[in-house]
């Protein structure tokens, strides 16, 4: 299939060949899914922590007499049916990440390229350089555009002046080819693709 290419400055720069087998699939919305769940899962920090009974401070003596009282019989004042006690079952630091076949990491990452083509909202761009790091200049030719909520991809090696005009203008992220993933593709609204990042991702999807 074929696609229009455009430059930063909103003239057209051509056409390119876009491979079918990589933005022409059909739009799995149970792939993107899995996928993202997956993405997500790997970001927790699973930091989350309760106190058991081996991390409560305090003395390890029995309370009182196990007889004789008329009460329930207690071990530990540092058990959960006191104030300040432990707490049974709760949560402990862990990862929560958990293992994706390639073959379905690889099919999401087509997928949400396929998506982003077939709803109009994949763009081609020449290149992603500027002369200088102004984020002014970069910005007004953005919302020339109309690009308001955008990831821009580009080749293995990423403009430095591009990138330092980018970071600091809200709703635009940019990336290397190799960092293409499926949360960040569909979290905004126009995906752009620099020749170079069509180049490279065709061959490493393919």
């Amino acid at each position: 299939m074929k696609a229009m290419v455009k430059t930063l400055d909103d003239a057209a720069a051509g056409e390119i060949e876009l491979d079918e087998a990589i933005f022409g699939r059909p739009v799995r919305g149970d792939i993107l899914a899995r996928v993202v769940h997956w993405q997500l899962a790997k970001r927790r920090s699973g930091n989350h922590k309760t106190k058991g009974i081996a991390d409560i401070s305090g003395t390890t003596k029995k309370p009182f007499a196990q007889k004789g009282r008329g009460g329930a019989r207690h071990g530990s004042l540092r058990s959960p049916q006191f104030r300040g006690g432990a707490v049974i079952f709760g949560p402990v630091v862990r990862s929560h990440a958990y293992d994706m076949p390639k073959k379905v990491r690889k099919l999401g990452l087509v997928t949400a390229l396929s998506a982003k083509q077939k709803s109009g909202k994949l763009i081609v761009l020449d290149a992603a350089k500027l002369a200088e790091a102004k984020t002014k200049g970069l910005a007004g030719r953005l919302r020339k555009l109309g690009w308001s909520s955008v990831l821009v991809i580009d080749g293995p090696a990423l403009d430095r002046n591009f990138a330092r005009a980018a970071q600091n203008i809200p709703g635009i992220d940019v990336l290397p080819e190799q960092g293409a993933n499926v949360y960040d593709i569909l979290r905004r609204d126009v995906l752009v693709l620099t020749r170079d990042a069509v180049k490279h991702l065709e061959a490493r999807l393919k």
